[in-house]
Formats: structure tokens, C-alpha cells, sequence
């Protein structure tokens, strides 16, 4: 079992930088592929990013590529979400998921542990 608290979203003018955590309990957090998902009002969630447990392979949004950046600690047994260049249309509620199998996936459906979220808000 594994529990994920996401910390650092807020309210962010466009063109600015936020950087998302997302806290995992879990004595096996090393083994988990660990994804960020978003989803907007009205709109489905949608995959943002994903790293393997040996940070060996990244996946991007083609939406984000350039501008996020996931990495993740597992000493510290944390992921994060570096977001640069913020524009409006990032704005959402951000999840942070996890994967048993480590293969990276991008449908949500395939992530086996969520958190609650934290919400990002972009202003133009």
C-alpha cells in the first residue's frame, strides 16, 4: 500500500515557475514508476509526466516537454514537478499517481495509487 500527499501548488502569474511534491509512505516507493496527472474543470485528467524508480526514463506531455521537469528522491521517498514558463492553460488540479509494474504508462487508469491533489492556478 501507498499513500501520496502532493504539497506546493498556488496561484502563479504566466511566465512564472511552481515546483510540485508529492510525499509517498510506503516501504517499497523505490520500485513504483511515479506519474503527475491534471485534470482542468469540465475536462478529463490527463498524463503530465512519469519517471521510472531508476529515474533511467522520463515521459512528457507534448504539452509540457521544455517546460516540466519530473525527477524524484527515493531516499527521501518524493517525486517532484519543476514547472517553468507557466501559461493559463496549465492551470488544474495536479495529481501525483503511482505504478506497481515499472513501465511507463500515460492513461490514468493504469496507476494503481492517487493523491488528493493540489491545485494550480495560472493568471494571465
Amino acid at each position: 500500500q501507498v499513500q501520496l500527499v502532493e504539497s506546493g501548488g498556488g496561484l502563479v502569474q504566466a511566465g512564472g515557475s511552481l515546483r510540485l511534491s508529492c510525499a509517498a509512505s510506503g516501504r517499497t516507493f523505490s520500485r513504483y514508476v511515479m506519474g503527475w496527472f491534471r485534470q482542468a474543470p469540465g475536462k478529463e485528467r490527463e498524463f503530465v509526466a512519469a519517471i521510472t524508480w531508476s529515474t533511467t526514463m522520463k515521459n512528457y506531455a507534448d504539452s509540457v516537454k521544455g517546460r516540466f521537469t519530473i525527477s524524484r528522491d527515493n531516499t527521501k521517498n518524493t517525486v517532484y514537478l519543476q514547472m517553468n514558463s507557466l501559461k493559463p492553460e496549465d492551470t488544474a488540479v495536479y495529481y501525483c499517481a503511482a505504478r506497481q509494474t515499472n513501465v511507463i504508462r500515460t492513461t490514468a487508469p493504469e496507476y494503481d495509487y492517487w493523491g488528493q491533489g493540489t491545485q494550480v492556478t495560472v493568471s494571465s
